[in-house]
């Protein structure tokens, strides 16, 4: 009763920090802590770096959940070569400078992948710490808080959002959720890591360990993930963590890219990025 009391007088408190100190006043910080519920350094800038290739059905809502976080950011959107409407519709927002000042566009002329798309995007990022988010809706904006605050409290330089560790997934194919295990085991065992969702989109990283890896990215498909985690692994002092997220896979129907062979792909990286920024 206490805890909805509380949460009920966060709500009808102004701005984000007035709920969040109100908040942290009445639960205290150790229950504040454990719900998830943490201040933001004055100035702190997320910045979400969301590769897009022809996917206008989810696009726009995508946006609006982003946003709907509340957080303080940029949403950087780069489209690699769309051919659905995708690129009009943000080249659109992007004149709308008005009403999308939180937003920066860029275009790739020709398809470079999601490897591609991904580190045009890291290089551009500005914020005080960088989250990659694909325009699908397979991941859910609402874990932004969940993996931001270790980094925020200080404890972590990167983190990882792990499929496998939430209460919320979607029940699809076996073989994959198989695949991410085995290309995840072997990551480890490269890295020295722990981890149990290497593949995962949702990677949170400090903008000074970002700023290091992404002029280094060769990748351009989905060969990424492995190449970042090595990368990321392969910095001397690093402290990666894991958090659980939600998550709701598509169908290959729905529009889901990923194919066997970016899984060979995948296990080829693996072993040719196994030295990280040593390489």
């Amino acid at each position: 009763e206490q805890l909805l009391d509380a949460v009920e007088q966060s709500a009808l408190a102004g701005s984000e920090s007035q709920r969040v100190e109100l908040l942290l006043k009445l639960l205290g910080p150790a229950l504040c802590r454990r719900l998830g519920i943490f201040r933001l350094p004055d100035g702190f800038k997320l910045s979400v770096v969301m590769p897009v290739y022809n996917e206008m059905r989810t696009l726009p809502t995508v946006i609006e959940r982003v946003r709907a976080t509340g957080l303080p950011l940029e949403l950087i959107i780069v489209d690699d070569g769309s051919r659905d409407g995708s690129r009009e519709y943000l080249t659109a927002l992007r004149d709308d400078s008005a009403n999308n000042a939180d937003l920066v566009v860029l275009l790739h002329e020709r398809n470079q992948g999601k490897g591609g798309a991904v580190r045009t995007g890291l290089l551009a990022a500005s914020g005080d710490a960088v989250i990659i988010q694909d325009a699908d809706l397979e991941y859910d904006p609402g874990d932004y808080r969940s993996l931001l605050q270790p980094i925020v409290e200080g404890e972590a330089d990167v983190v990882f959002g792990s499929r496998f560790k939430g209460d919320n997934q979607r029940v699809l194919y076996f073989w994959h959720s198989v695949g991410n295990y085995v290309l995840t085991m072997l990551s480890n065992m490269m890295t020295n890591l722990n981890l149990t969702d290497m593949e995962t989109c949702y990677k949170a990283f400090r903008a000074d360990v970002i700023q290091k890896i992404a002029p280094t990215l060769k990748e351009k498909r989905f060969g990424t993930e492995p190449e970042l985690t090595a990368k990321a692994a392969s910095m001397p002092g690093i402290r990666i963590y894991e958090r659980a997220i939600s998550y709701r896979g598509r169908t290959y129907a729905e529009g889901k890219k990923i194919t066997w062979r970016d899984g060979i792909r995948a296990l080829w990286c693996i072993f040719k990025y196994r030295n990280g920024l040593n390489g």
